[in-house]
């Protein structure tokens, strides 16, 4: 379970963070990324059926999440970039400045990133495609990042109740297009997305 950590430590890492992202492809909220070090004495029978978020249903990953931040072997943080952000640098730049800035916060030394870019800053790192479910501490990463995320856009449904944020979490649903094609956008669109789906 924790293959690539322990290549990282063989070679003298001592902070090996794993990061992953949620909300790229979302039409409105934030970018969420989460950094996660795992101590080498962490008991890794707690999560021995953990899985990728998207992989988990709704009370597992509250589950997982509550046994993840309560983990005195386990570091932790949780940044978002607002949709603000995203339209002024980018989707792409955002999610990478919301990862950089979770590892810097968490004193890593080096990185294994989920996805197929990197970072641009001297620290090692490695991008590992569908690292959330391979390397543990990018799998839980990206379960922190998930559940921070969704509940973040169910208090937004609550502020804007006319586009359904708690059911699509802002992704492109039909029905998310049809209520925007409806309603117009809310602040919390990104308005460099496409927003209006073709018919």
């Amino acid at each position: 379970m924790l293959k690539e950590e322990r290549r990282a430590w063989k070679k003298g890492f001592k902070r090996v963070a794993g990061l992953d992202e949620v909300g790229r492809g979302s039409l409105s909220g934030p970018v969420v990324a989460a950094a996660i070090i795992i101590d080498p004495l962490v008991n890794l029978k707690k999560f021995k059926e953990v899985k990728d978020s998207k992989k988990l249903s709704v009370r597992k990953r509250e589950y997982y999440y509550n046994l993840i931040i309560k983990d005195s072997f386990i570091e932790w943080k949780i940044i978002a970039l607002s949709e603000k952000k995203i339209d002024k640098i980018n989707i792409l730049e955002a999610t990478k400045k919301a990862m950089k800035k979770a590892g810097e916060e968490l004193r890593a030394d080096f990185l294994i990133i989920d996805g197929n870019f990197t970072l641009k800053r001297k620290l090692p790192q490695k991008s590992i495609i569908k690292a959330d479910e391979k390397v543990l501490s990018c799998t839980l990463a990206s379960i922190l990042a998930k559940v921070f995320r969704d509940r973040l856009m169910e208090k937004y449904d609550k502020k804007y109740p006319l586009y359904n944020f708690k059911s699509n979490k802002g992704y492109p649903t039909k029905e998310h297009y049809q209520l925007i094609k409806k309603h117009n956008t809310c602040l919390i669109h990104r308005q460099s997305f496409t927003l209006y789906k073709k018919e």
